[in-house]
C-alpha cells in the first residue's frame, strides 16, 4: 500500500521536477505551492472547500499549516465576506495564508469537478504526535510565508498553468 502511494507520487512528481533546478529548490514560489499542494493531495492532507475548509477549522485549527486562496467571483460579495473571516481566522491561529491567481487551476490541480477558491493543508505531525513534520516544499512555503507575513496585502502566487 505504501509503495503504491510512493510510486503515484513520484509519477504525479516527475514533471512538476523538471521545473526545479538540480538542487531541487525551486525558483518560482508557484512551483513550489503547486508541488506542496500535490504531495500533500496524494497524502490525503487537503480540504477542498470554503465551507468544508470553515468546518474543519471550527473543529481543529492547529491541525493545519497552509491556506491557499483564491480570488473569488467579480460581485460574489457573501464569498468575499466568508473569506475575509476566514482570512482573519487563519492569521489568529498563525496558518499562513497563501493567496493564489486562480480558482481555476487550483480546482484541477487538486482533481475537484467544481470551482474551488479554497484549500487547506494538514500539517504533518510525528508518530509521537508531539512534532510537526515539514517536507523541504514546504519549508520553502513557510519561509516565503514568513517573509511576507507582516504585510497588509499579501502577494498572489501564480500557479503554473500544467
Amino acid at each position: 500500500m505504501v509503495i503504491a502511494a510512493e510510486e503515484q507520487l513520484s509519477q504525479v512528481m516527475a514533471p512538476v521536477m523538471k521545473e526545479c533546478d538540480g538542487e531541487g529548490c525551486c525558483a518560482p514560489v508557484g512551483v513550489t505551492a503547486k508541488r506542496a499542494l500535490l504531495v500533500a493531495n496524494i497524502e490525503e492532507r487537503v480540504v477542498v472547500g470554503l465551507s468544508d475548509a470553515i468546518q474543519a477549522l471550527a473543529k481543529t485549527p492547529e491541525e493545519f499549516l497552509f491556506c491557499f486562496m483564491a480570488p473569488p467571483k467579480p460581485g460574489d460579495s457573501a464569498t468575499h465576506m466568508h473569506e475575509v473571516l476566514l482570512q482573519a481566522f487563519c492569521f489568529e491561529h498563525d496558518i499562513y495564508i497563501i493567496k493564489i491567481d486562480s480558482a481555476e487551476k487550483l480546482s484541477r490541480l487538486l482533481g475537484s469537478t467544481t470551482l474551488q477558491s479554497c484549500a487547506l493543508v494538514q500539517k504533518t505531525m510525528s508518530a509521537d504526535h508531539q512534532h510537526e513534520i515539514l517536507s523541504k516544499v514546504e519549508d520553502q512555503l513557510v519561509d516565503y510565508c514568513e517573509e511576507h507575513w507582516e504585510d497588509p496585502v499579501k502577494p498572489v502566487v501564480k500557479l503554473p498553468e500544467k
